[in-house]
């Protein structure tokens, strides 16, 4: 949703990731792919905006190429890797009635779409957020029947 929102705010938007997520990555409005794997990073040249889903090692590489005054802006937990000459910022999502509704009428509307791969129910919830394989998307868990 992230991409989708910053493209919508006028930005262009840079996607990372594996080489299987390429296709994903550009269908949810990144305007280029950077394969973390197999291309060099660096070659992207200088950021304005980090959104860091990953850490680690990727965290630090993209710290690095965030611009003077530029953001890196972290969900995965403490930042590890400040930008040189910006800010860092840890996320957090604090509920907001008001902004989940715009969310959900944009959704609604068509003008968002999400990743869902799986839906599963309270009962079964600890081995769907505990897969054994790599899932696709977004687990849902469903409180209610």
């Amino acid at each position: 949703m992230v991409t989708q929102l910053t493209r919508e705010a006028g930005a262009y938007v840079i996607g990372t990731g594996r080489a299987a997520d390429r296709e994903k990555a550009l269908d949810f409005s990144a305007q280029e792919f950077v394969d973390l794997e197999n291309d060099a990073l660096k070659d992207v040249g200088g950021v304005d905006l980090v959104f860091d889903v990953i850490g680690g090692d990727a965290q630090r590489r993209s710290a690095a190429l965030i611009k003077a005054g530029g953001t890196l802006v972290s969900v995965v937990g403490p930042i590890e890797a400040r930008p040189m000459d910006g800010l860092a910022v840890d996320f957090v999502v604090e509920a907001d009635r008001t902004e989940r509704g715009e969310i959900v009428q944009r959704v609604r509307d068509g003008r968002l779409r999400t990743n869902i791969g799986d839906v599963a129910s309270f009962d079964d919830a600890i081995g769907a957020l505990n897969p054994t394989t790599r899932r696709s998307g977004k687990t849902v868990i469903r409180v209610r029947p």
